[in-house]
């Protein structure tokens, strides 16, 4: 079993920024991941940005140049720096990671409002 605890998400203004962590209970670094989805209101999971053990790092059309996905190995942890925040960010954000099977965080909250 691997745990994924997700935090830093809250209410920012558009324009603002947020650094989401993601804490595991194990190393979640590998050739799949571990991996940001968000899920806003209406609309389907989507994969934000994904790194890699081999340091690969993807990202979604609509969040290139804003978002930036980094991991820190030693310590099972991974983050999304999200800068220039919009509206359409709004959702849940999950961390996920595939250790055998898929593991799934509780998800954190994240507005972007005026």
């Amino acid at each position: 079993q691997v745990q994924l605890v997700e935090s830093g998400g809250g209410l920012v203004q558009p324009g603002g920024s947020l650094r989401l962590s993601c804490e595991a209970s194990a190393d979640i670094f590998n050739a799949v991941g571990p991996i940001w989805y968000r899920q806003g209101p209406g609309k389907k999971r989507e994969l934000v940005a994904r790194t890699t053990a081999a340091g690969r790092r993807d990202y979604a059309d609509s969040v290139k140049g804003r978002f930036t996905i980094s991991g820190d190995r030693a310590k099972n942890r991974v983050y999304l720096q999200m800068n220039n925040l919009k509206p359409e960010d709004t959702g849940v954000y999950y961390c996920s990671a595939w250790v055998g099977r898929d593991y799934w965080g509780q998800g954190t909250q994240v507005t972007v409002s005026a």
